[in-house]
């Protein structure tokens, strides 16, 4: 909290009227060598403007950059009332809505946050959100094995991002489920259904399909859904929430639909924090809801016919028992789904729309631009979202380094992960970049990979030693 009212006179007067000395003896009852012991490495507490000065220049030891990184966490735009409405008391520190008769506002709030993300996704049901997108992604592998039963693979793209397939396999691999590998095409940057019909479906309960991939690729998700279907497995689609705004909707991919919808939500009203926060979300059909972790809530009626809401279809033991719960991550990130709401409501379908169209035209601008640069040029021929794979005749996490050294937080090295890729890098550019700071990026990569060109490394460290 910003602020603590109490002093210590009032912490004092509190005390005597429950009639102990101290806050310590509220806690007698926990034998003393199980307590803490004092925090000899935190230093001495500093009055409010002093940590105010020691806050800012760790800040500004960040420095202030240009950010042309995607791959999962956006910089979008976030109109001021979003967050001023997002932490007022009443929402910034809500509890969990278990008592429905305290928290109407909370619960309709909710309620309003699954109607909008059901019909973002054009599926039935939706819950009041997970943990981040990665694990909603694990969630959804261990709800579509449970609704298969005796299956237990799960075929899974590798044009998924790293982090999301690092975090199903650490939290499905001990529960028995297979993760199966699918590769990709590396003209196209897509999975297709050629490569997915090569894999057998024995014991297979579900296919992921991103869309649009980490690569930024728009897979052929009709076809993909309609394979899958086809052969008996249920459909994940891990979707892009602002990209929804403007593609087909996974609800009405191919003849069926998906049959599971799940993201990351932060690019709905969220910012860029030093690693988060997140939120998930999962959207289903009806026939899957039992198997949805995480809240849900309801519309009811009370006894007078007065509308109301309430958590429906889960027992409280859902959210706070290991042995009853159908997931053991299902942590309601309370806080974030209010400001994806008000984010969400302020924009309206056709905001979200334009967001999209804008991101789609600066990213075209992007890689159209680099991609006349000698030494760049765009890696695959498909329709994109969002982002693109550009490939290098120079080491990119060199070029890297020299951008962020003229301000500019250029992309992602992809060579780790995709070393078949070559020496390529991930861009990205949302609808907070404008005209000069894409013609900024574009001289200040020219000027250096010219550079590189003319005065190559293994040339600098002769020179050098010399």
């Amino acid at each position: 909290m910003p602020f603590i009212p109490h002093t210590e006179s009032e912490i004092r007067d509190m005390l005597d009227v429950i009639g102990v000395d101290s806050i310590d003896d509220l806690f007698d009852e926990i034998p003393k060598d199980l307590r803490a012991q004092a925090l000899s490495l935190v230093p001495e507490g500093i009055n409010e403007m002093e940590i105010g000065r020691v806050m800012t220049e760790r800040a500004n030891k960040d420095g202030l950059y240009v950010n042309f990184i995607g791959g999962g966490a956006y910089e979008h735009h976030i109109p001021a009332v979003v967050w001023e409405l997002t932490t007022r008391g009443e929402f910034y520190s809500a509890y969990t809505p278990y008592q429905a008769e305290a928290s109407q506002g909370t619960l309709q709030l909710l309620y309003e946050f699954q109607t909008m993300m059901a019909r973002l996704t054009g599926l039935e049901v939706s819950n009041a959100s997970l943990y981040d997108g990665a694990s909603a992604l694990a969630e959804a592998v261990l709800a579509a094995v449970r609704a298969k039963k005796k299956a237990t693979k799960v075929l899974i793209p590798s044009t998924i991002a790293p982090v999301y397939r690092q975090v199903v396999n650490t939290i499905v691999r001990n529960q028995g489920i297979e993760l199966i590998d699918l590769s990709f095409s590396e003209v196209g940057g897509h999975t297709p259904v050629e490569i997915v019909s090569q894999q057998t479906t024995d014991d297979v309960a579900a296919l992921v399909v991103p869309q649009p991939n980490y690569f930024g690729v728009l897979e052929d998700v009709d076809a993909l859904t309609d394979w899958a279907h086809d052969h008996g497995l249920l459909v994940i689609g891990l979707v892009n929430p602002i990209a929804m705004a403007l593609l087909k909707p996974p609800g009405r991919w191919g003849k069926q639909g998906a049959d599971i919808a799940v993201g990351e939500g932060q690019p709905v009203g969220v910012p860029l924090s030093s690693g988060g926060p997140y939120f998930g979300f999962m959207c289903c059909k009806q026939k899957l809801i039992r198997q949805m972790p995480g809240r849900i809530v309801g519309r009811t009626v009370d006894t007078e016919g007065r509308p109301g809401f309430t958590l429906t279809l889960q027992a409280r033991e859902q959210h706070i028992r290991r042995s009853k719960a159908t997931s053991n991550i299902c942590t309601n990130q309370g806080l974030m789904v209010t400001a994806a709401t008000i984010y969400m409501a302020l924009l309206g379908p056709d905001g979200l729309r334009r967001v999209a169209l804008q991101c789609h035209a600066n990213t075209k601008r992007l890689l159209n631009s680099l991609a006349k640069i000698e030494g760049v040029k765009k890696l695959f021929d498909r329709p994109f979202f969002h982002e693109g794979v550009l490939q290098l005749t120079q080491d990119p996490t060199a070029i890297l380094k020299a951008l962020e050294a003229q301000g500019i937080v250029g992309g992602i090295d992809l060579s780790r992960h995709y070393p078949q890729l070559g020496d390529s890098m991930l861009v990205c550019a949302t609808e907070t970049r404008t005209d000069t700071e894409i013609n900024n990026y574009g001289i200040h990569l020219e000027r250096i990979m010219s550079r590189r060109r003319l005065d190559p490394p293994c040339a600098q460290k002769v020179a050098g030693k010399g």
